[in-house]
């Protein structure tokens, strides 16, 4: 029995999240069919965590086992002649049985896009989020620091949050301001909660529109009250960028 690791990027618009679902369009039994139909088996994709519908990926990390002879070099350009464009491998590697995509996870980042010009865009307003506000990009600097650390996140998970604890790590923290009034908010962690991501991103902007101050993101994290932290912002400015294990 082999066992498979992919690299995978999509696009989240059309699909109703990563994981499988009945009745609905979906990235995981996407990937799973492709895959039976070039090794006549049934699999079951493992992935390192779920994205939501709407969400993208650019380095999203699943595995499965197979008893397929498909030559490993061969594997992802199999699979990609079976998918939709919105869905590509974009690496396959056969690796040690032990190795699960979400239990050897190390740490995973995420990133934010938002477009705050006036106007927005029309060819990727699915691929980020259009606020049409003034943000203090320094001060939003300066709150995304408070993110850093070990933390208990109430604050910023969603009802429905199924984790137990909700303490996690963010080892790092950046706004970084790119072309055309357009921001990139990452965040580098050994796990992240429901939508933590997208509420820390709306906190982060209440902070640039001079709403709240950015010493006062320790006082929320802190209180523990999602009721004091900001919007949960849309799914499609969201990106799993990237996820590490041990070499």
């Amino acid at each position: 029995m082999r066992n498979i690791k992919l690299i995978i990027e999509y696009d989240g618009k059309e699909f109703n999240g990563w994981q499988k679902q009945p009745n609905k369009l979906n990235i995981q039994g996407t990937i799973e069919k492709a895959i039976e139909r070039i090794t006549g088996e049934e699999i079951e994709l493992s992935a390192s965590g779920r994205t939501d519908s709407g969400v993208h990926a650019l380095g999203q990390v699943a595995n499965f086992k197979t008893n397929s002879n498909i030559p490993i070099e061969k594997f992802a350009i199999a699979i990609n002649s079976n998918l939709k464009k919105s869905i590509l491998i974009k690496s396959a590697e056969e690796v040690d049985e032990k190795f699960h995509s979400r239990l050897s996870c190390k740490r995973k980042t995420y990133r934010y896009v938002i477009n705050y010009s006036k106007l927005g865009t029309a060819i990727y307003r699915n691929l980020e989020t259009h606020l049409p506000v003034q943000l203090d990009i320094e001060k939003m600097k300066q709150g995304i620091q408070y993110f850093k650390g070990e933390h208990d996140f109430k604050a910023f998970k969603a009802s429905g949050t199924s984790s137990k604890s909700s303490v996690r790590t963010i080892y790092e923290a950046k706004v970084i301001p790119k072309e055309k009034e357009k921001i990139w908010i990452e965040l580098t962690g050994n796990g992240f909660l429901y939508n933590m991501v997208r509420i820390i991103a709306g906190t982060l902007v209440e902070v640039g529109m001079g709403n709240i101050e950015p010493e006062e993101i320790l006082h929320i994290i802190e209180g523990k009250d999602r009721t004091k932290a900001g919007k949960t912002l849309p799914p499609q400015g969201l990106y799993l960028v990237k996820v590490e294990y041990d070499s």
